[in-house]
């Protein structure tokens, strides 16, 4: 079986990458998707707009990506409402335990070479594998 590049895989992550770079370096700030809606959801008027343009700038890529350039975006759900409910409401409760979420550790963090990012990817990650077991073979 012969190794394939995955190039939309690979596109998105530098793009991820440049961006994260990008706010740090003209704004000052962490892309980290968690802090970013929570400073939507309590708004101070002075980092109000960067954070909507930003969160705007999400949906509309995802949107693109859909529409432009061919992506896929999941229609059919093997999960209830109740269970993808619960799901986002554990995500929520991780990411504030955690102190933030894989975009601000995972990328942002690793990237400045901070220990306690480099820690809190690793849990992700372990987590991540050890739902996906459950989920797949226990539930």
């Amino acid at each position: 079986m012969a190794f394939t590049i995955p190039w939309e895989s690979l596109a998105g992550g530098i793009l991820l990458g440049i961006s994260a770079t990008i706010m740090l370096l003209l704004n000052g700030k962490i892309a980290g998707i968690s802090g970013i809606m929570t400073g939507l959801l309590t708004p101070k008027s002075s980092d109000f707009a960067w954070r909507l343009l930003f969160a705007v700038g999400m949906v509309s890529g995802g949107v693109m990506g859909v529409l432009v350039f061919n992506g896929d975006a999941p229609t059919i759900y093997n999960s209830s409402v109740g269970m993808l409910a619960a799901a986002g409401l554990l995500v929520g409760i991780g990411t504030r335990l955690g102190n933030g979420c894989t975009s601000g550790h995972g990328i942002c963090g690793i990237g400045r070479l901070s220990k306690r990012s480099i820690v809190a990817t690793m849990v992700f990650m372990l987590v991540a594998a050890v739902t996906v077991f459950v989920r797949l073979h226990l539930v």
